[in-house]
């Protein structure tokens, strides 16, 4: 058989032959910031975004920034070889695909032409310097499009020279500040001397505190229900909790506690806290001085660690069929259609999951903690592992939700769905419903009993099948009614009505079908 009897079938099937043309599904997004390097390449999958490649690199680019403005060309020269790493990865991917940003570091410098017209000859493109106000923006983008919520929400990205500040609601962002303060700077301003004293970490916060009064009125004057953080620092103190065997919420005790632990260590090069990943110590005071002093000057009582920030606030500018759709249904849909999920079923037992919330509602409060929602997410998905084998498919499917991006779902919200999709069928293993650290085990429990009472009812995968039910509930006794003989006409399903009693019974549940 010659080449061209084969080239059909193999563009059919989705092989690609040599000396294809370049991927048009593919997008890079670079972002020189003053601390570190960062460059995303992600693919469209299935209408969501399926990230393909990651790569960082501290170049620490602020240090390098002298008193008068000045880029030093060590600094500059640690920018120019981490780009060539860069470059390399661009090769393949359209000039329309591809966007460079600089931000701090990049704008205060005098010298930032002598930066970038070497920058751009290595990289082969063009580099835009963005402002202070348009990095806020495209960090409260990046937010928006990563995480779910139908309040105001702050947005705060400590960086290596600036810190940005969002509020916003929705995709609109309605408050946006840059201060003049960032990791590296700090370092190198109030702990040069690389100790981790009081005085250092007062003089710090004091600053970050005194930049932060300009804006404050105004950010607490206009509210916000959600306060995410979208910069390592952020991270950090989260993984430091988690590390530490407390829950993902950060507040103002809880820094005040790792501030703590840091000055008991002494210097920066001793730094030694549960949790704390080895990369990110040497700014790590200086981050969380900054972190201290907005959440003493803007009251903040919590805050979460968010899914995206500046890089993903760019790439979907550059994906404009994805913009201004609900995140986490756009995540839901994505994955039905990667895995092949049966759309029709998935919404019949989603249905049938809502409608027993419902009846539930007064007796066990069931949208605490978004948990009517994530019920139906659990619902949509509980198939998801049937593409790879039916025996063990809940497991397939928890496994799947674990290692998978999940735009518009937190940490903790994924946790959840992976537990749902785990326990929707065969024996519970509450081990893993009680792994919860933003939700309430409880309300764990009752939407993993309401989603196999779900699943169960709604077995013969026929909408004029489904039984008329009336639940209810006694403290956390289940009760389901189902019409008079119905049981009877369906010996199936009563029969795995039965064993689902003794299911729960083992988990120490009571449930009662009559």
């Amino acid at each position: 058989m010659d080449q061209d009897q084969l080239a059909p079938d193999l563009v059919d099937t989705g092989f690609v032959l040599p000396g294809s043309t370049q991927h048009q599904d593919i997008y890079a997004v670079i972002d020189l910031g003053s601390n570190s390097f960062h460059m995303l390449m992600v693919k469209v999958v299935g209408g969501s975004v399926q990230v393909i490649g990651r790569v960082k690199r501290k170049v620490r680019l602020a240090s390098g920034l002298n008193d008068n403005l000045v880029l030093s060309k060590k600094a500059m020269t640690r920018g120019w070889e981490c780009l060539a790493l860069f470059a390399e990865r661009l090769q393949d991917i359209p000039s329309n695909n591809i966007r460079i940003v600089g931000t701090a570091t990049l704008r205060l410098a005098h010298n930032v032409k002598v930066f970038l017209t070497e920058a751009e000859k290595i990289l082969g493109h063009r580099i835009e310097v963005i402002s202070g106000e348009e990095e806020a923006r495209l960090i409260y983008l990046g937010v928006a499009h990563t995480s779910s919520s139908d309040s105001n929400r702050l947005v705060i990205d400590i960086g290596g020279a600036s810190t940005e500040m969002v509020i916003g609601h929705g995709f609109s962002p309605l408050h946006l500040a840059s201060l003049h303060m960032g990791c590296v700077t700090y370092l190198d301003r109030y702990f040069s001397d690389g100790l981790l004293s009081e005085d250092n970490f007062n003089a710090a916060i004091a600053a970050a505190e005194a930049e932060t009064i300009g804006v404050a009125a105004l950010f607490l004057g206009t509210g916000w229900q959600l306060s995410v953080g979208a910069s390592g620092t952020v991270q950090a103190m989260q993984e430091i909790l988690v590390g530490q065997g407390m829950d993902e919420v950060i507040t103002l005790a809880r820094l005040e506690t790792i501030m703590q632990q840091s000055i008991a260590c002494g210097q920066i090069d001793k730094l030694d806290i549960v949790g704390l990943a080895q990369e990110r110590k040497q700014v790590f005071a200086s981050g969380l001085s900054i972190l201290i002093g907005l959440f003493r000057q803007l009251h903040i009582p919590g805050m979460t660690l968010s899914g995206g920030a500046l890089r993903e606030g760019i790439l979907y500018g550059m994906l404009p069929q994805l913009q201004h759709t609900d995140v986490r249904n756009r995540t839901i849909a994505s994955l039905m259609v990667r895995y092949y999920i049966d759309q029709q079923h998935a919404n019949r037992v989603a249905e049938m999951a809502l409608q027993l919330a419902h009846q539930l509602q007064d007796q066990w409060n069931l949208a605490k903690f978004e948990g009517l929602s994530m019920l139906r997410a659990g619902a949509l998905l509980h198939e998801l592992g049937l593409l790879i084998e039916y025996k063990n498919h809940h497991h397939h499917g928890a496994y799947i939700i674990s290692h998978t991006e999940l735009p518009g779902f937190t940490r903790a919200q994924q946790q959840l769905l992976m537990a749902l999709v785990f326990n929707h069928r065969a024996d519970i293993q509450r081990d893993i419903i009680a792994k919860q650290t933003m939700t309430s085990v409880l309300l764990a429990v009752r939407l993993t009993r309401l989603l196999r009472l779900a699943v169960i009812l709604s077995m013969r995968r026929k909408h004029e099948a489904l039984p008329e039910v009336q639940i209810s509930a006694q403290a956390e006794v289940l009760l389901v009614a189902l019409p008079k003989g119905w049981l009877e006409q369906h010996p199936l399903m009563r029969a795995e009505l039965e064993q689902e009693v003794a299911y729960q019974q083992a988990a120490g549940w009571q449930l009662q079908v009559r």
